[in-house]
């Protein structure tokens, strides 16, 4: 893979280009940043920007007008790469709080490692209806010890408009759901996004998350994707390493509360 010519087809692709992920989510460019506004339980925030010193700051009160005049939390998806180079202090300064840094990995799909099986006693199956959906909420509430009601909304949301863009999948050790995780295809895109993989404590170092990776990636395959996308936390990058996903970037969110 030439990483420096995939990073760039990434940014015209998934940040520059971006489409909307879900139902009544809109992308705009206003000057030099693209945005998404959504509903409260769906993704806001700033996908990509192309600032300079003399009109960040600008740019950042703009954004900060925009998102608290409707009332919402706002995310700047701030990447290692992104100009000017002290972006990331002029948001903390404006009043965004930094989360962890990711590693944003992609894999070409026809490259990768598919052929591995969850563990013995575990299924894997696909989401399709409110039951599911409840049960990704409760994995992902032990999982990451946060609140899940509105990724429960945002997938429901996502079933019922479009069940084709956001495939989500479960992990079942007996009826007992383990693991979860998402595959969001935004129609005419090249890259395929693997979201919010979380396994519970129990079961972790057991290969589930692996298989639930391989089977996304034969899904996405299958779809027709071209390349992989994922925001990889610490834990995770050496299993996509493993798989065959590479890193290009850091990535880092700062979130805004009105």
């Amino acid at each position: 893979m030439d990483h420096t010519a995939v990073l760039a087809l990434f940014d015209r692709d998934m940040r520059e280009g971006a489409r909307p992920d879900g139902p009544g989510a809109r992308v705009e460019r206003v000057g030099g940043v693209v945005r998404q506004t959504a509903a409260a339980h769906g993704w806001n925030g700033v996908v990509w920007s192309a600032l300079e010193e003399a009109d960040a700051d600008a740019a950042v009160a703009e954004q900060i007008a925009h998102f608290t005049g409707l009332g919402r939390e706002f995310e700047w998806k701030l990447y290692g790469h992104d100009l000017p180079a002290d972006l990331g202090r002029r948001l903390v300064a404006a009043g965004f709080t930094p989360g962890p840094d990711e590693t944003l990995m992609i894999a070409e799909v026809a490259r990768l490692a598919l052929d591995t099986e969850p563990p013995e006693g575990v299924r894997v199956v696909s989401v399709t209806d409110r039951a599911g959906v409840d049960l990704v909420a409760r994995v992902h509430e032990k999982a990451f010890g946060t609140d899940a009601s509105r990724l429960h909304r945002d997938l429901l949301d996502r079933l019922a408009a479009d069940p084709g863009t956001a495939v989500a999948v479960l992990a079942l050790a007996g009826d007992e759901p383990v693991s979860a995780a998402r595959l969001e295809l935004v129609p005419g895109a090249r890259f395929a996004g693997l979201w919010g993989g979380g396994t519970v404590r129990d079961w972790r170092g057991r290969g589930v998350y692996r298989a639930l990776v391989a089977h996304r990636a034969r899904v996405a395959a299958d779809r027709g994707c071209r390349h992989l996308q994922v925001d990889a936390s610490d834990l995770s990058r050496p299993i996509l390493e493993r798989l065959g996903f590479a890193a290009l970037t850091t990535t880092t969110p700062h979130v805004y509360v009105p």
